[in-house]
């Protein structure tokens, strides 16, 4: 049996090789065995929710901005963890993007057709959203309900563009848990359009071809393994795939030169060139209204305060209007815009009082893949401003109107930016995540009753990450509040709960929380009773054993908590046992709690702090944190005893 099933993949891939040779991706003379989820080799079973079957994808680049892409694709799903195979969208741009000779068919486990969808079949909408208001871009989609399992979905398709900065990349695997048995990938293409690709997490190396005026590249792989899921792992540090990028472009009627950072940044700085001040009327009144403050750094916190309080984000994303911005009279008038708009207009501002500052494009993505200084491309997806003071360099963040002036959002740390400069654009990095800009720090107040039951006051301070949930907190509605702030904080179900949000000042935002509760005790006995001696967890996160972690550990920022709480024990009781003082370490945080009774009072006092020193952990920390973590958790979880008083 062995033996046979060997030669039916034998015969498979010489047949691929012999359908490959004619480079046509869209041959419906695939092998029948492909659609036949039996045929499946084990390995690639292993550790996969689903398989590509067969990747053919041939992509012609005629010139800048002249491009035409055919897809056909064969993925046998395996699992419902893998059910969005099953879903085939596509984005489009009326005037500049379309598709031809759309398929989705369904195939069952023995390779026998159940389904046909066709280009009629698929919605086809808008894709503006709660940030982008108004947009000419748009999708097409369709989802097949997935009943059983094996099924094999086959997609095909043909996408013609007439409008391109960057081109897409080949992602071998495009996601873990997947395994391929099949993979072609040709890109031809006019060599004055100047191509340039690098290597991502592979090692494999294409055949260099030409036809027709044409040059061309060729990618094969065969016989992947599904990569192993891990925990908090960022799938660019972990995917294989080949990066491609123009010298030459053309963006909706904007040719431009992407052979350099540099000459990227022209191109950019031509596109607000002609919007980027203010009246001269408008200008006077903007200095008239900082003639008073002295320094540079606070004529610019008032007008960014001014602008958060003036403004309003709306994205409205037309043609070359996805990056060309409302020159910044327009939105000084109508008194909105995008990202791209109010960084415009916020430099309009400071250029009124003689305050220079960079309109700054950059990718905001919380740990996203790392730019590559060697390698000129575009990932940029938003824009800030960045403002060179003599003693250090500001940034804004000029979509939110919340946001404390001179923080970054999480999102854009630790990347880089490029800046663009009289002399084009030039990359810089934004500044690093720092513990001290994302504190938690709150406040407890317990009074037990004889019964068991407990009254308690609990306010927050917080900055930078934390800041931002409960300011959206608080625009929730009640119910909504105590779902998340109880899940959130694993809190025991309350019997009575109020939310208060109170000051937002100098980037810290308050809340105040009252609780009540019916049984506060975890045990109770006739003279005794066990409490867990706070009413939330400081640190809620666990992670699973592993034997060898392969990759390392991402979190969101770093950051440090804290929290003070004082417990009232009730008319007639005093502590017996309190939970035992720790001090935990790992090489990049550290916890501590420590307990105080206080006789006198007839009160316990629990300070406890957790500090996260780094948001990237090593794989070869992995196991030191995961040990670090649980005691964490043990240490929380030791119980606070009172007694009656004999």
């Amino acid at each position: 049996m062995f033996t046979k099933y060997y030669t039916r993949l034998l015969l498979i891939t010489a047949a691929l090789c012999a359908l490959y040779g004619k480079s046509h991706g869209q041959d419906k003379n695939i092998p029948k065995d492909l659609y036949i989820a039996s045929t499946i080799p084990d390995s690639l079973k292993e550790d996969a929710n689903s398989v590509v079957r067969y990747s053919n994808d041939e992509v012609t680049v005629k010139g800048p901005g002249k491009m035409l892409l055919k897809h056909h694709s064969i993925i046998t799903i395996l699992n419902e963890k893998d059910d969005n195979e099953a879903v085939m969208q596509m984005g489009y741009n009326k005037k500049y993007d379309s598709y031809s000779s759309i398929e989705m068919n369904v195939f069952d486990a023995l390779g026998k057709q159940i389904k046909k969808y066709r280009k009629s079949d698929m919605y086809d909408g808008s894709q503006a959203d709660d940030e982008t208001m108004v947009t000419n871009e748009r999708f097409l989609a369709v989802k097949h309900a997935v009943a059983s399992y094996p099924i094999t979905i086959e997609k095909i398709y043909e996408e013609d563009e007439s409008s391109f900065i960057g081109l897409d990349s080949w992602y071998i695997q495009n996601q873990v848990e997947q395994s391929a048995q099949f993979l072609y990938y040709k890109i031809s293409y006019n060599p004055t359009i100047g191509l340039r690709f690098k290597n991502t997490n592979t090692k494999i190396k294409p055949e260099k071809g030409n036809a027709d005026g044409l040059e061309s590249y060729t990618w094969k792989a065969q016989n992947l393994k599904a990569i192993k899921k891990e925990e908090n792992v960022l799938l660019w540090s972990v995917l294989p795939k080949i990066s491609f990028a123009a010298s030459s472009f053309d963006c909706y009627g904007y040719p431009g030169d992407f052979s350099s950072w540099q000459s990227f940044g022209n191109w950019i700085k031509a596109l607000y060139a002609d919007g980027c001040t203010l009246s001269p009327e408008r200008a006077a009144e903007v200095k008239k209204m900082t003639d008073t403050i002295k320094t540079d750094k606070e004529k610019a916190r008032f007008l960014y305060n001014y602008m958060q309080k003036s403004m309003r984000y709306v994205g409205i994303q037309l043609g070359i209007g996805g990056y060309k911005p409302f020159p910044a009279t327009f939105v000084d008038q109508k008194k909105y815009g995008d990202c791209k708009a109010l960084s415009n207009y916020m430099r309009a501002l400071l250029t009124a009082v003689n305050i220079n500052s960079y309109y700054t494009v950059i990718r905001s993505a919380n740990n996203a893949e790392p730019i590559d200084a060697t390698f000129p491309a575009n990932t940029f997806n938003h824009v800030v401003l960045c403002v060179p003071f003599k003693n250090d360099t500001t940034w804004l963040e000029c979509t939110s109107n919340t946001r404390p002036f001179g923080k970054m959002d999480p999102s854009t740390e630790n990347t880089k930016a490029l800046l663009i400069t009289e002399n084009g654009g030039r990359l810089i990095n934004t500044p690093k995540s720092l513990a001290a800009d994302n504190q938690f720090n709150s406040e407890v107040h317990i009074v037990l009753d004889v019964d068991g039951g407990a009254k308690a006051q609990l306010k927050i301070l917080s900055t930078g990450i934390y800041r931002s949930d409960y300011i959206g907190v608080a625009a929730l509605k009640t119910d909504e509040q105590k779902e998340y702030i109880i899940r959130d904080l694993h809190m025991k179900q309350p019997s009575v709960f109020s939310f208060t949000p109170s000051a937002d000042n100098g980037g810290v935002k308050e809340v105040d929380i009252s609780l009540e509760y019916d049984k506060f005790c975890d045990v109770a006995t006739a003279d005794k009773q066990f409490y867990k001696p706070s009413v939330f967890s400081l640190w809620q996160g666990t992670v699973p054993i592993v034997e060898k972690r392969k990759n390392d550990f991402y979190f969101d920022t770093p950051l440090q908590k804290s929290c003070v709480t004082t417990i009232d024990l009730p008319a007639g009781f005093e502590v017996e046992a309190l939970p035992a003082n720790q001090t935990l370490k790992f090489t990049y945080g550290s916890y501590d709690v420590k307990y105080v009774y206080d006789a006198t009072k007839n009160q316990v006092t629990g300070t406890a702090k957790f500090n996260l020193t780094d948001y990237i952990i090593p794989a070869a920390k992995y196991t030191e944190m995961q040990i670090y973590m649980d005691a964490v958790i043990k240490a929380q979880n030791k119980k606070l005893v009172i007694r009656r008083k004999a």
